[in-house]
């Protein structure tokens, strides 16, 4: 009987990691009730003296000048937590996160998972200009591989348990489960199978219904729903997503230049978190408002509220002070922050944009934009935007500027903001990922028909109507060079395949890839 293949490997345990990643999304929305909780905490200890966890934006009025030292205070306290605790818990969690499923077997250390979390909220608490979504992620990934830790799992499946983990903790944050689960296939995941998706899906989702009663339900951000774009407004996205895309492309560069420059002072790195820390005194100082979350600035921008020449202050000083920051190695996310930026370019430029689009519709085109481009995910970009304002009119002109801006960071950046930490530690990240070649072909297609009684049933064999990957598996799995080929029903030696014979089976990819023709030329027409 003929082998039967579907279009998607098929395993059972799909059903068992679902039912893990359904606790690990309810939990990772508790974690993230309790990050956002911690945060409050520490912005009321920090900046009024008080423990409560009642929300409040920093202020200076409890403590005037001497305001600016405390992002320094903040910043020392991290420094030693990261010496003397785990230097893990610097940066911003996603590149732990990737570095964590490429090349650590998605396992993660249970001081990481605590100590990730209490120093960011301390970070952000103390004014830190970062969103609470990196390290949400990266803890809500902790948890989803400390439980994978505890159970008889493979390595990948591990992984798929991380992940749902870290979607999970941007669903609740956010409440967007569809952007969390495309943030996860986009740059998390690596593969787009059945076996992963489904579980990151149901922690997602599990996550969003936890959020509903612990934190409320969304958008987060609700606006007016904005008029539809003209012809000549939609144009004009694409080049919102040029000016997205450069300015992507020059504040990652900046970013590292400065990472660069704290590596030559001449002081221990825990230091270094105090020295950014004076420049976020500084600059909220004059610009309070730029200081930690951001929020309630996101909010304003995407509903019209902030006058140019106070935005144009607070969108400077919060570049400035969160790129210096990030740079030297504190704790904190970059989403929040780069949402401002996008919402800030669209506001600059919606004087001079056609149509009727306010600037609070241009705001929410540059925040997907910024999205699209720095992170290097437009369509998660697109639906974050979507669940974030819950406004459809937006979906064309959004998906316009996001993928412009994706564009331009491919063609001028060799990684985004994200991998180029990770590449600095060693590994490179190869973002895209197709169907293996080896899985569209069959054994039968490449094997040779030799007559040679060396050929035994003993040996590792293949069937005729496997595919080339199988063959290609069970190679490296029994370490051998060749498989015996047999016929469906494993009474007749039809041959060998050999790893040459697999070489072949590549190479028609690759001329698919590289040859280039004309099938109807002008002459002849």
């Amino acid at each position: 009987m003929k082998h039967q293949r579907g279009d998607f490997s098929r395993n059972n345990r799909i059903l068992f990691l679902s039912a893990i990643a359904s606790l690990v999304g309810i939990a990772a929305a508790f974690v993230a009730k309790g990050l956002l909780l911690l945060i409050a905490l520490f912005t009321n200890i920090f900046y009024f003296g008080e423990f409560t966890s009642v929300s409040r934006a920093p202020s200076m009025e409890h403590w005037g000048v001497v305001f600016i030292l405390v992002p320094v205070v903040g910043s020392l306290i991290i420094g030693l937590m990261a010496r003397y605790g785990s230097e893990k818990i610097r940066g911003h969690g996603i590149p732990e996160a990737l570095e964590a499923i490429l090349f650590g077997k998605s396992i993660m250390q249970p001081k990481v998972a605590l100590l990730k979390p209490l120093s960011s909220a301390i970070s952000i608490g103390s004014g830190g200009p970062y969103g609470a979504e990196g390290p949400i992620i990266m803890t809500g990934g902790a948890v989803g591989s400390l439980t994978a830790q505890f159970l008889h799992v493979t390595s990948a499946e591990r992984k798929t348990l991380l992940v749902a983990g870290a979607a999970a903790g941007m669903s609740a944050v956010f409440a967007t489960p569809i952007a969390a689960v495309l943030l996860a296939i986009e740059l998390l995941l690596f593969e787009l199978k059945p076996r992963s998706v489904v579980p990151v899906a149901v922690a997602s989702a599990f996550a969003a219904l936890t959020r509903v009663h612990l934190l409320g339900e969304g958008p987060i951000f609700p606006v007016v729903a904005h008029a539809q774009f003209t012809d000549m407004a939609l144009i004009a996205c694409a080049g919102l997503g040029v000016l997205t895309g450069a300015f992507s492309t020059l504040l990652s560069n900046v970013l590292y230049k400065l990472e660069d420059g704290f590596l030559k002072l001449p002081v221990h790195w825990m230091w270094w978190p105090a020295i950014g820390g004076i420049i976020v005194g500084i600059g909220g100082y004059f610009q309070p408002r730029a200081l930690g979350v951001g929020y309630d600035v996101i909010g304003d921008l995407l509903n019209g509220h902030l006058v140019m020449s106070t935005m144009l202050a607070l969108f400077a000083v919060k570049a400035v002070i969160w790129v210096t920051s990030l740079a030297s190695g504190t704790s904190g996310g970059v989403l929040a922050p780069l949402l401002i930026f996008g919402c800030s370019l669209g506001t600059l430029v919606a004087p001079v944009m056609p149509g009727e689009v306010t600037a609070g519709t241009w705001a929410l085109i540059g925040m997907g934009a910024i999205m699209g481009g720095m992170m290097r995910s437009p369509f998660t970009a697109i639906f974050f935007c979507f669940e974030l304002t819950k406004d459809t009119n937006v979906m064309l002109p959004l998906l316009i500027a996001s993928v412009t801006a994706y564009a331009f960071t491919v063609l001028v950046m060799k990684r985004s903001i994200l991998t180029e930490k990770v590449a600095r530690r060693g590994y490179d990240v190869f973002r895209e990922y197709s169907v293996d070649p080896l899985e569209r072909c069959t054994v039968k297609d490449f094997y040779a028909e030799l007559s040679d009684d060396s050929l035994k049933t003993s040996d590792p064999s293949a069937y005729e109507d496997e595919t080339c990957a199988t063959a290609a598996d069970r190679m490296a799995k029994h370490d051998v060079g060749h498989l015996v080929v047999l016929d469906r029903d494993g009474q007749k030696i039809l041959g060998k395949i050999t790893v040459a014979d697999l070489f072949r089976a590549r190479q028609s990819q690759l001329e698919e890839e590289s040859h280039r023709e004309t099938m109807f030329p002008l002459s002849r027409a």
